[in-house]
């Protein structure tokens, strides 16, 4: 076992939280049961997740998207006092790592995300640097490229583009990071892979030549804080086990 203050001060390091100005706390925010055995994590805090996570015999769950985020209602209400009611009823802690997941070199959602695609990062740009960029080890048409993406993922993404266009260069920041295309777009990339698409994106694709690839925010966000639990584990002896709550989106 660890105590959650030494797991909380150990990971917020990890995570150089202070290079980063985010829309929520990161690290722990609920606090439950001082010694820690088990780890869940998953990608959202929903209330499907706590429940998943009492049942499997947590004592921490990690989470990419947390609670208490900027210019939300900050009163304890609804869905929200549910949430936490559960935690605090089940004596559980609730740890969430948002931007500093995203960017983190070894067991961020991007470079994990890369890994799962088979390209290594070779640069990164952008705002903290979310943004990343490689090449892929032989050229693909988009068709094909998507057709990868689709089977690492299990999930049909949407592609604005070209199918015959051939793909080398590729640029990719997972979840909501559509506004990055222009950061793609001045590398010079042939496809920007992200997790979400706004009616924008369509003619940015289309008028650049750079095609687009929605591949789905939870889809995309799987990876970072399946890493991230199964590092702290090690690190402290920990057991850790992954919740993977569907989401389409």
């Amino acid at each position: 076992m660890v105590r959650i203050n030494e797991l909380t001060h150990y990971t917020q390091q990890l995570m150089q939280v202070e290079r980063f100005k985010d829309y929520c706390p990161n690290g722990l925010q609920v606090e439950g049961r001082a010694e820690i055995r088990k780890i869940v994590t998953g990608v959202t805090a929903s209330m499907a997740l706590l429940e998943a996570a009492y049942l499997a015999g947590a004592d921490l769950i990690l989470v990419h998207h947390g609670y208490f985020w900027k210019n939300e209602d900050a009163r304890i209400l609804g869905i929200k006092r549910k949430r936490i009611a559960y935690l605090l009823k089940y004596d559980l802690n609730l740890m969430a790592y948002h931007l500093p997941l995203d960017a983190h070199a070894e067991l961020g959602n991007n470079v994990q995300l890369g890994r799962v695609l088979g390209i290594l990062p070779m640069r990164y740009v952008g705002e903290s640097n979310l943004v990343a960029y490689g090449e892929l080890d032989q050229t693909l048409s988009l068709s094909a490229f998507t057709k990868l993406i689709e089977n690492r993922l299990q999930r049909a993404p949407l592609v604005i583009g070209n199918p015959q266009q051939q793909i080398k260069k590729v640029a990719w920041c997972t979840g909501a990071a559509q506004d990055y295309m222009d950061e793609a777009i001045q590398l010079g990339a042939d496809v920007f892979i992200s997790g979400e698409i706004s009616e924008k994106t369509t003619h940015q694709a289309l008028e650049a030549g750079v095609s687009y690839i929605s591949a789905g925010h939870h889809a995309t966000e799987r990876y970072g804080v399946q890493a991230l639990g199964e590092h702290l584990a090690e690190k402290f002896n920990l057991i850790h086990e992954f919740v993977d709550i569907k989401n389409p989106v």
